[in-house]
């Protein structure tokens, strides 16, 4: 109907009868495509709920908390904050990044004990360097060096009722490639300055965030800060070949000094903020995979190649290599793997969640071991970054035999690298290359010698793992952010610091940190890299190789974490 000029309702003109018959049939598509939408939308809403899934469970098992600012103000501390975001502090912070990648602490497989092997000493330089340039820290925290090159900061806080706040990150970097350098954009120990990048080895891995740590904590101490809760700042110097040498000896002087869970929390080296399915989210290690490399030696006769067997010991070993790699561990989920968390997360929070990973949530666990796993399945086709953070990784890293052209090799190596699975153990991944073994070792009437300390024996198979080496799936840290928690200060710091747009959610490690060797000091472990420049994003783009760097905007923004953690964490009400 429509209003005549005098405002009474007038009848509509009438349509042609053509037009009035597709009229009525675009009505009736219409109202058949709405019914189908809301009869779809019902029918999976029905399968949620009878699945057990109320539609804002996923919210609940991801929340996220309020920023969380310093209730602690002074006009110090509030030049501080300003201080911290001008220009005057990111060409200075350049200077002192810069100088610190120009020392080569490079750690080498091969290198011997501390004292013993000179090319450890490039690590009082780098001490040296840090006293320089940080004169408050060392003038206020105490400095013990631990097995030589360890450093170990203790900043007292007032109130020894307090478990400590415990930084890590590590002195050492890997070596560059003397073959490489000349791929580099810029030399790998210029610290180079692009006026958006610092350049060089190191200035990812990991000198940002231990130079960033000791910037926040010369800053505080410059600003009048005076600690409630004691702040521990622990750097070791090998962690690039393990760390038994550095963490190792730090973290035992630790647990004697504060006992079994005698820190609050520690922040170390890992994950960082990265996009992902639509949403920015901030991804702090909670857990990592265990370890373990399995070397396997066959013995075969020698003799002259001019006569040579059907397979010769490489043969053999080959073969072995290529049945390992035709059996690969599965995706699958336990119930502690934190990734879970993620995808509720992601199911909570994305608007681009994928419908596949959607239709297999809730996850519960089969009791089924043999059952496939299909919500693992479907994650695993996201690529392999994402397979192997619910999947033990196998990869033949050595192989050597034979000495001669003419002579058949009689001892022949090959090494096995494996990350294992949360939830998972490194006994199950000896159980599975035993097994194979077995099969190779049949069809060539050879004998298995399984992980255990007898000498090696002519026409075998031997199997063996370096147990100081190996390392179960690390225990998870907690994320509940129920009352006052550790996690609760992180996601709180980190969403004032970016926004609540920013999403928190637990991640692991697919490779392992010093933080192996402080498993009995807090269970409160945070791998996570803090700084975050959100026209880079967060890349691994050269850790470990060609053209290394750090964007100084995501550099700035760790330090200004730093920060507010330690003053967040002074405030948190948790013993």
């Amino acid at each position: 109907m429509i209003l005549s000029e005098k405002g009474t309702l007038l009848p509509p003109p009438r349509a042609a009868a053509g037009q009035s018959r597709w009229r009525s049939v675009g009505v009736l598509i219409i109202h058949a495509i709405a019914f189908a939408v809301v009869l779809r939308t019902s029918f999976e809403l029905y399968q949620r709920l009878t699945a057990g899934e109320d539609p804002s469970a996923s919210v609940a098992k991801c929340p996220q908390v309020e920023p969380l600012v310093p209730s602690q103000k002074s006009p110090a501390l509030s030049g501080m904050e300003d201080y911290l975001q001008s220009d005057k502090f990111r060409d200075e912070t350049v200077k002192r990044m810069a100088g610190a990648i120009r020392i080569p602490t490079q750690s080498y497989d091969d290198l011997g004990p501390v004292g013993e092997d000179s090319r450890w000493d490039t690590m009082y330089d780098f001490a040296d360097y840090l006293k320089s340039t940080f004169p408050h820290v060392h003038s206020v925290l105490a400095l013990e060096k631990v097995n030589t090159h360890g450093l170990l900061y203790t900043w007292k806080g007032t109130d020894a009722s307090l478990r400590p706040t415990v930084f890590m990150a590590h002195q050492d970097v890997v070596p560059v490639a003397e073959s490489t350098i000349d791929q580099w954009t810029h030399p790998p120990y210029s610290g180079h300055y692009d006026g958006k990048y610092i350049w060089g080895r190191g200035a990812s891995d990991c000198k940002n965030n231990l130079i960033g740590i000791l910037e926040a904590v010369e800053l505080l101490i410059d600003a009048g800060f005076k600690p409630k809760r004691t702040v521990v700042l622990s750097f070791g110097f090998d962690e690039e070949i393990s760390g038994r040498q550095g963490a190792g000896h730090l973290a035992q002087v630790l647990i004697n000094r504060y006992g079994k869970d005698g820190a609050a929390v520690i922040i170390d080296e890992g994950g960082g903020i990265a996009e992902s399915w639509g949403s920015t989210f901030a991804l702090p290690g909670v857990a990592e995979k265990g370890y373990i490399d399995v070397d396997i030696i066959v013995r075969m006769p020698g003799g002259h190649s001019s006569i040579p067997p059907a397979h010769s010991g490489i043969g053999v070993a080959s073969e072995l290599v290529t049945l390992i790699e035709a059996h690969p561990y599965e995706p699958r989920f336990h119930a502690e793997n934190p990734y879970l968390g993620l995808l509720e997360c992601g199911n909570a929070y994305s608007p681009k969640f994928p419908s596949s990973l959607k239709k297999n949530l809730p996850w519960k666990e089969s009791p089924c071991p043999a059952k496939k796993d299909k919500l693992a399945l479907e994650a695993a086709k996201q690529g392999d970054a994402t397979k192997y953070l619910f999947t033990t990784s196998l990869a033949v890293d050595v192989i050597t035999g034979g000495i001669k052209s003419n002579a058949l090799p009689e001892r022949t190596r090959v090494l096995v690298n494996h990350r294992v699975n949360i939830g998972e153990k490194t006994s199950e991944v000896q159980a599975k290359i035993v097994q194979l073994a077995h099969r190779v070792a049949a069809k060539h009437n050879l004998t298995v010698q399984a992980f255990s300390d007898e000498p090696e024996v002519p026409s075998s198979i031997r199997l063996s793992s370096n147990s100081s080496l190996s390392l179960e799936p690390a225990p998870v840290t907690p994320t509940s952010v129920d009352g006052v928690t550790p996690f609760r200060v992180l996601s709180g710091t980190t969403r004032a610091l970016y926004g609540e747009s920013l999403l928190m959610g637990p991640a692991l490690m697919t490779g392992n940190t010093d933080t192996r060797y402080y498993w009995d000091l807090t269970r409160h472990i945070f791998r996570y890299g803090p700084g975050y420049d959100p026209e880079q994003g967060f890349s691994l783009e050269g850790i470990h190789t060609v053209n290394e760097k750090v964007s100084v905007v995501a550099h700035t923004a760790g330090v200004q974490w730093y920060s507010l953690f330690i003053r967040n964490m002074d405030e948190a009400d948790l013993a």
